[in-house]
């Protein structure tokens, strides 16, 4: 039995990684569960799945912690440290399912000691992707893609033969704004742009989809998942996400990997890998669904996906700022302070004023996060309305 970690037990990756756990009884025993402030829902997963120890990560939610689990025998933590501490018990592999920043330090540690990390939190190479890589190096973890995207590209790629890859191609369903104008992306509500036509995704994530900026960073995470060149990656619009990427080698094969969007698929090939295990997600239907669609992505109408494009060229700390002030902008969209375009035009003018450079270590990456932060609070206040 394999002994796993999930750093997000509440939010929508934790929940379906729950899920397979409770559906394959005696793969896996839950070591340690942590969640940011849902003290009770954490609580009640940890009971449920048998873990020895849970953590939140606000302080202030301990003393309900501690209540709900009160009897059990689970150890209650709480703070930033104790996450870091649920990345570090003995566990053979860390799901980090943590949204944003905030999972870099605790993936950071899971890395170091030398787990498997089966890794949903992308925020974590862009910010640091030659930190945590060298990391990886130093203590032989393995990284496995989460996300369905590098998932598909890590079950497609030739890790053998690096060399022989031409290109590789994600795919994005283009959003609940696929066919909306600029105009009508002005007017466009917190509702609106959490209505994703395929997936369902907690409000920050669904508004990065909205943007394209999700797929800006899932394009910065496989520059540092995989080794092929930045000028070898490529996005393409596929509205069904059936397709959930493909490699193209020097051959002109293309290998795609097909399935129904349901995150249950890559979750469980990362936590089973390198087995496979059933999963209960609906079968593919080739013949229902009747043709599959692509088409170019319009960097106009969606320039968060030039602006990641771009601080992925620039490398250094420019992703990490790019991140950062795309995490303070949804924030304050998601909060009412400002409207949906004024999303990318705070993550551009960030951008444009804090200074990138190299980044050689974790502190350096936490600096500039905090001054990209506090450079796109100030843009917010600017356009709050």
């Amino acid at each position: 039995m394999r002994r796993i970690a999930i750093l997000g037990a509440t939010g929508s990756v934790g929940q379906q990684a729950l899920d397979l756990v409770a559906r394959n009884p005696g793969r896996w025993q839950v070591e340690a569960l942590t969640a940011n402030g849902n003290a009770q829902a954490l609580a009640d997963a940890a009971r449920a799945c048998g873990a020895k120890f849970a953590a939140v990560g606000d302080p202030a939610a301990y003393g309900a912690l501690k209540e709900a689990l009160a009897g059990s025998g689970i150890e209650a933590a709480a703070g930033p440290e104790a996450i870091c501490e649920a990345a570090r018990r003995p566990s053979d592999i860390v799901l980090t399912a943590i949204v944003g920043a905030a999972g870099l330090k605790p993936t950071l540690a899971a890395v170091e000691r030398g787990a498997t990390i089966a890794i949903a939190n992308k925020e974590t190479l862009v910010c640091a992707g030659p930190v945590v890589q060298a990391a990886a190096r130093a203590s032989g973890a393995v990284l496995l893609p989460v996300d369905s995207e590098h998932n598909a590209i890590f079950q497609c790629f030739d890790h053998d033969q690096p060399g022989s890859v031409e290109r590789i191609i994600l795919t994005c369903s283009g959003g609940p704004f696929r066919t909306w104008t600029r105009t009508e992306m002005g007017q466009a509500s917190v509702a609106d742009a959490c209505r994703h036509p395929v997936w369902s995704m907690g409000a920050k994530i669904s508004v990065d989809s909205a943007t394209l900026m999700n797929k800006g960073l899932e394009l910065i995470e496989a520059h540092h998942l995989f080794p092929v060149g930045i000028d070898r990656l490529d996005v393409v619009v596929h509205p069904q996400s059936v397709v959930h990427s493909m490699v193209e080698y020097v051959d002109g094969s293309v290998l795609a990997q097909l399935g129904t969007p349901d995150m249950r698929i890559p979750i469980a090939f990362a936590m089973a890998w390198p087995e496979r295990i059933a999963t209960p997600a609906t079968r593919l239907d080739l013949c229902a669904i009747g043709r599959l669609e692509f088409e170019a992505p319009d960097f106009e109408r969606f320039p968060c996906l030039k602006l990641a494009w771009d601080a992925m060229r620039a490398e250094g700390s420019a992703p990490c700022i790019l991140n950062a002030a795309n995490e303070v902008a949804v924030a304050a969209f998601i909060a009412g302070k400002v409207g949906f375009l004024d999303i990318d035009t705070i993550v551009a003018e960030t951008l444009a004023t804090v200074a990138s450079g190299p980044v050689g270590c974790l502190d350096e990456v936490l600096e500039i996060d905090l001054a990209a932060r506090a450079a796109a609070g100030v843009q917010v206040e600017l356009r709050t309305r």
